[in-house]
């Protein structure tokens, strides 16, 4: 996994996993009550997936995710002095659109797990997958333009922007799976998309809600969007070489599912024996009729492949760009060294975490 050592000694003193927790804390009973506004069963889907209850409806304990978009969207609202609580409406928004897509992705790529259980399709069906996928996404639009401030009008149509990008992002993501080459660049344009133009908006939505102007607003979007491209450059490493029980995923899951993913991108763009030896194989792979039933070892042969043609040095390498693009970025917003140094260690967190 790639490493990242602390940008500074003043982000290496802040308390990550209590800033984590401050924004989920924040954002839980309002994202709580937007989903008690959907109807039976959209209501129960929506909880099970956040993780509130279980299969059978019974209160759980579910693991959220990393709450690292409410963290920065609430963050973000101190840049400009406000109160934290000022960037909430901004981080249930950001996470309402985050949860649509999961739910959109986890049926268009077939995973049947995440966050260590059953996938919503998997137990409630497709049918209700996309039914509250697409509920969450109008709720978030509600939960910002029932302000009724200029601020969440702006604040809307830079979350509607950012929506737009996701989804374009996916829908490369999907085109991708029928192609034998994809370029590098094609690559982080689809991941900037999917990825980063949402924590692009998380990163500025609470700014823009305490007033922030544009400047400011498209300054913090820039760390963000680095930001997005380092999270899912790592996301890419933990997609093939993750460890299942810290990711909640499939070993190999990525391979199997036959993403694009940077570090294959990065090896088929490499040269050399091993580069031309995985372009032979992904390109037989495609064709395939019992692809599903491959065994470990022919994953793991394709992953040392990879890593042989030097995709997941490069991979790791471009998350450690992408750190320092970010936070360089910050260098253009005056904000309290205190909020700068939280920036800067949500930004080493997303680097060195393992899920």
């Amino acid at each position: 996994m790639p490493t990242v050592p602390p940008a500074s000694k003043t982000a290496e003193a802040v308390d990550v996993t209590a800033l984590l927790e401050r924004g989920r804390t924040l954002a839980t009973p309002v994202l709580r009550a937007a989903v008690d506004r959907l109807a039976p069963p959209m209501d129960t889907v929506a909880a099970y997936h956040f993780g509130w209850i279980d299969a059978q409806g019974r209160p759980a304990e579910g693991d959220g995710g990393k709450a690292v978009r409410p963290a920065l969207a609430v963050l973000s609202a101190e840049v400009m002095s406000a109160a934290p609580e000022t960037g909430i409406p901004g981080a249930v928004a950001v996470e309402l659109v985050h949860n649509f897509s999961l739910l959109h992705d986890d049926l268009m790529d077939g995973d049947e797990q995440r966050r260590h259980r059953d996938t919503v399709w998997k137990v409630h069906g497709p049918a209700q997958a996309i039914l509250v996928g697409d509920a969450l996404f109008a709720l978030a639009n509600e939960v910002l333009l029932e302000l009724g401030t200029v601020e969440a009008g702006r604040a809307t149509r830079r979350l509607t922007t950012a929506s737009r990008a996701l989804i374009d992002g996916q829908a490369q993501d999907i085109s991708y799976e029928h192609r034998d080459r994809v370029s590098v660049e094609e690559c982080l344009e689809m991941e900037g998309n999917k990825t980063g133009a949402l924590l692009a908006c998380a990163s500025s939505i609470g700014a823009v809600l305490g007033g922030a102007d544009d400047h400011t607003a498209d300054t913090l979007e820039k760390y963000g969007y680095h930001l997005g491209l380092a999270f899912q450059a790592v996301d890419d490493l933990l997609g093939i070489w993750g460890d299942p029980v810290s990711t909640g995923k499939q070993t190999w899951s990525d391979l199997r599912q036959r993403k694009k993913s940077l570090p294959v991108v990065a090896a088929l763009a490499a040269g050399g024996s091993a580069s031309q030896r995985l372009g032979e194989i992904l390109a037989a792979d495609a064709k395939a009729h019992d692809f599903e039933n491959f065994s470990e070892e022919e994953f793991a042969a394709r992953a040392a492949l990879i890593e042989e043609a030097g995709g997941r040095e490069w991979t790791a390498d471009e998350a450690r760009r992408q750190h320092t693009i970010a936070i360089e970025a910050l260098d253009a917003v005056d904000m309290p060294d205190r909020v700068r140094a939280q920036f800067t260690a949500l930004a080493d967190f997303v680097v060195v975490r393992k899920r």
